[in-house]
């Protein structure tokens, strides 16, 4: 089972509620895309600001270790370790950017796949959002015939 979180946008102009349709579904987990193409993947999902400080770090680290003149293996391997870094992290850095972006986090969703969870979803929003059904009416406090009452149980007594 995969764990989904929702976020809902910010209304746009003329609505009083976000359609529904825009509502992102962001999966936890490793991402196989962000790890082995991390800058095309940010484009892709629109995180701008995240691409931009993926490549100022990336780029001082690479000026840096040509700097210290260490091994191309040893280049590779950072850069490899921060692509595993991105492709671990991409989730989180999809719900920062929604956050940043004042959108809602409405709560994890658990399903086997994105259908799934969008459905889950959705048949829990509708139920929870639904008109409250018709209040029942007051009960009335029935009077105790015991002066020995005291809160809501009677002393203890033996049975007959």
């Amino acid at each position: 089972m995969r764990v989904y979180t929702v976020h809902e946008p910010p209304p746009r102009r003329r609505e009083t509620a976000a359609n529904p349709d825009r509502f992102a579904f962001v999966r936890d987990g490793f991402h196989f895309w962000a790890f082995l193409l991390g800058p095309l993947w940010m484009l892709w999902h629109r995180l701008w600001l995240v691409l931009l400080i993926y490549a100022v770090l990336t780029g001082a680290l690479q000026v840096g270790l040509f700097a210290l003149g260490v091994s191309g293996a040893v280049k590779f391997a950072v850069g490899f370790l921060i692509a595993l870094l991105v492709g671990f992290e991409a989730a989180s850095l999809r719900r920062w950017t929604y956050s940043r972006r004042r959108w809602r986090n409405l709560g994890p969703v658990v399903a086997p796949n994105l259908q799934a969870a969008e459905h889950r979803f959705f048949d829990s929003w509708v139920i929870r959002d639904a008109p409250p059904e018709a209040p029942l009416p007051p009960t009335m406090p029935i009077p105790s015939s015991s002066p020995q009452v005291i809160g809501l149980f009677p002393e203890p007594q033996s049975r007959p």
